[in-house]
């Protein structure tokens, strides 16, 4: 996920004694090595740290970055994972003025970062048949971990974005070619034709995982139940909604 903004406070919050602490505590150190953009808000964080070694990472799992307290956290999916070098990378949506947002456009090589997980959110490896991974510009981060590392799976991409043209360099700048992009309308008229796609491949066996922006999980899903797909070919995760934090 790359956990978009739905907040904005002033500024990253400078941990005090108790924040401190609790990250000691709870948390894991590691450096960033490199910071990258892909496309105008998209940034392409990597990690590096003796605590990212011998890591058992799948696909689909949540990592959690303090935002410079224990207390504000952005939660990401993380799209490669090397337990040997102890790396770790992650693609972030920096649309917004929140602290995630600030984060992702102000870290450089040489920046300490702390983190929780790598924890369970996404068991992709447990649906049946070929996956579709529907969302929004969040979800990227997710499709890319499926198509590069669930070996031997067959996985397609359906998303709903708010710049067509900046959706396809993203795609591309990815390497993912099985992706059907739809431009987000404010009516949410897009939403049954994408519907309507999601019928399509349940239909022909594949397993549909919603994630992104809450209110579009609800719709597509009431949809989805409407047309008889089976709950257990449908797998749900929102990664924000507006006017929301916390969400992961």
């Amino acid at each position: 996920m790359g956990a978009m903004d739905a907040a904005a406070p002033s500024g990253l919050r400078v941990a005090g004694r108790l924040d401190r602490a609790l990250i000691r505590l709870l948390m894991k150190p590691a450096t960033i090595v490199a910071s990258e953009q892909v496309a105008d808000g998209f940034r392409l964080i990597t990690m590096e740290g003796p605590v990212l070694q011998g890591v058992d990472w799948t696909p689909g799992q949540k990592l959690q970055v303090a935002m410079g307290s224990a207390f504000v956290a952005r939660t990401y999916t993380p799209i490669e994972w090397n337990p040997v070098a102890g790396r770790a990378c992650i693609l972030g949506v920096a649309d917004g003025g929140g602290p995630g947002s600030r984060w992702l456009n102000g870290v450089v090589p040489g920046d300490r970062c702390d983190l929780f997980g790598p924890r369970a959110s996404l068991s992709l490896d447990r649906m049946p048949g070929p996956l579709v991974i529907c969302g929004d510009e969040t979800s990227l981060g997710l499709a890319y971990a499926a198509v590069y590392h669930l070996a031997g799976w067959d996985v397609s991409i359906l998303l709903e974005v708010a710049d067509l043209d900046r959706g396809r360099r993203v795609a591309a700048a990815l390497g993912l070619r099985h992706i059907a992009l739809f431009a987000r309308c404010a009516d949410e008229g897009h939403l049954p034709a994408m519907a309507e796609l999601l019928v399509e491949q349940a239909d022909a066996g594949a397993s549909l995982v919603l994630t992104g922006r809450a209110g579009s999980i609800q719709v597509l899903k009431r949809a989805l139940k409407a047309r008889h797909v089976p709950a257990a070919r449908i797998a749900t995760k929102a990664y924000w909604a507006p006017g929301k934090t916390g969400l992961d």
